[in-house]
């Protein structure tokens, strides 16, 4: 039976996924009156969503978990180094049961609307369910990749097949046994999907605009006798990812891959491959700045791909081109491609021949080729950042709209405020570290600043907290400056919005570091929040 939200909070939290979930819980340990709205019929945000096979998370599980709680961390026990979608979401349970958490969540009902009345100095909220509400502070977990995209394709969204999208995967499964399965994106999702689908599927086509560089995530059980260590001196481990540049303990290249004699190279390159895991990205210090060092990479990745991969023409076709190495997301692999090696898979690049539109059940390509398909899987990402804020009605100062406001990009004060929009807090958003990070890292740091900033209102008899213009005009500035020397810049990604049309392309996400990150985040907070106006 669905819970009737409070008519009066001192906070409403959007989400239940670790975001909403980690708020609620500290808002409650401070006093305050409470509650979450989810969408869903169940909590788990990202995680609840995305079933599709094969679907795991990039970060090692023994990072990508919660600290606040000493009893959390010693109960729950991760089984794999890079922890599958079943686990996530059964540990995200764990953690809302043992905390009690489910009593102060609304399911089934999505906020369409947050109006600002300044006048009373709070938000009126409504729901697609008739509630009306009034809040003090609004605190967004509406996540960050929870808006799936489809792709601009013509008569796609009458596919007389089944269409599924991997960021909203039926929850009672697709039938793919025997099937004519195809496959439209090979970016994280894809990459995690193609293996699992070719294993069920009579005949699988994987669509193919760009490849992406994939690196083996060598994935593996992990050793009793490690966890158990871990879990003894498990705030140390924590403290020094709170203070890396990616919120993890990824070791940092210190030379130049310019400068590099080529065999040490080539052996580093071999025992980063053998290892498994994102760590090649970080091997050398110039490979976020410096292309030609970045192809160093780039190209022993390649190589290996042409090694793996049985059909030279096909191999080709998997080898990226047109941007650096690390300009975008880098995959990690389970069997990738090793699974164009099988009878059953065929690769369609549809940057040489485009996909025009869909026809019945049949994908039809520039030349005219159909390919005949039953389920048709849409592995095309998310409208990443934004999506899930413009999906609500947010009307700040005068009854300015947040898309309005954003015309031209994110405009934020350390990716948590905008000015005209008072008392409104965005968790591990655009202009944050966000999803370059370890995520849980940025979403335990976001949330106790955030809550720490409400409570800090309410002891000193604060009812108004808006950013104001120079301060966010700098931050905007920062991000920028610190993002446009690097590689990102050239890779024309969902970073800066690529994948949407008529996204502005402007980078989101700060790259200053995790670490870098909370020690401005601390100082604005030392200095009574400097950078917001309050009332």
């Amino acid at each position: 039976m669905r819970a009737t939200p409070p008519a009066e909070l001192d906070v409403l939290v959007v989400g239940a996924g670790f975001s909403g979930l980690y708020s609620l819980h500290r808002l409650r340990t401070l006093g305050r009156t409470v509650h979450v709205i989810e969408g869903d019929d169940d909590l788990g945000g990202v995680w609840y969503r995305n079933r599709y096979p094969g679907a795991r998370c990039d970060i090692e599980s023994v990072d990508y978990c919660y600290s606040f709680d000493d009893t959390i961390v010693q109960e729950w026990t991760w089984t794999e180094r890079y922890p599958a979608q079943p686990e996530i979401l059964r540990y995200i349970n764990f953690v809302a049961d043992r905390l009690d958490l489910r009593s102060g969540i609304t399911f089934d009902t999505r906020v369409t609307a947050l109006h600002w009345d300044d006048e009373a100095a709070l938000w009126r909220v409504t729901t697609d369910q008739g509630d009306r509400l009034v809040a003090r502070h609004v605190v967004m977990a509406s996540g960050q990749l929870s808006t799936p995209q489809l792709p601009a394709i013509e008569g796609i969204a009458d596919f007389a097949g089944t269409l599924a999208h991997t960021g909203d995967w039926p929850r009672e499964g697709v039938e793919l046994t025997g099937r004519r399965v195809g496959v439209i994106g090979t970016g994280s999702s894809g990459v995690q999907a193609v293996p699992q689908l070719a294993k069920q599927a009579g005949h699988l086509t994987v669509f193919q605009r760009t490849a992406h560089y994939a690196i083996p995530a060598r994935n593996r059980e992990l050793d009793p006798a490690y966890v158990a260590d871990l879990k003894a001196r498990f705030q140390e481990y924590r403290d020094i990812a709170r203070h890396h540049p990616g919120g993890t303990h990824r070791h940092i290249g210190t030379e130049s891959a310019l400068d590099v004699d080529p065999a040490a190279l080539e052996e580093t390159f071999h025992g980063l491959w053998e290892r498994g895991g994102p760590d090649i990205l970080a091997a050398y210090r110039d490979f976020r700045t410096d292309e030609k060092a970045a192809e160093k990479a780039g190209d022993f990745v390649k190589q290996r791909i042409r090694e793996i991969v049985e059909d030279p023409a096909t191999a080709e076709k998997l080898c990226p081109r047109g941007y650096p190495f690390g300009s975008k997301r880098l995959v990690l692999e389970i069997d990738y491609y090793t699974t164009f090696n099988r009878d059953n898979v065929e690769l369609v690049d549809v940057a040489d021949d485009p996909i025009t539109r869909v026809e019945g059940n049949a994908v039809v390509l520039a030349s005219g080729a159909r390919h005949e398909l039953d389920v048709l899987v849409t592995a095309t990402g998310f409208d990443a950042l934004t999506g899930p804020l413009f999906a609500i009605d947010v009307r700040g100062v005068g009854g300015r709209t947040l898309p309005e406001a954003w015309a031209d990009g994110p405009r934020t004060f350390l990716g948590i405020g905008t000015h005209g929009f008072p008392n409104l807090y965005v968790v591990a958003g655009a202009g944050s570290p966000s999803v370059l990070s370890n995520m849980l890292i940025s979403i335990e740091q976001h949330v106790e600043w955030i809550t720490d900033f409400i409570e800090y209102q309410y002891k000193n008899g604060i009812t108004r907290a808006e950013v104001d213009t120079e301060a966010q005009d700098r931050w905007t500035q920062e991000v920028y400056d610190v993002a446009e020397p690097t590689l990102f810049m050239k890779g024309n990604s969902w970073y800066v919005g690529a994948n949407v049309p008529g996204k502005p392309r402007v980078f989101m996400l700060y790259l200053g570091g995790v670490g870098h990150y909370r020690d401005v985040c601390d100082q604005v907070a030392a200095d009574d929040y400097a950078g917001f106006t309050l009332n």
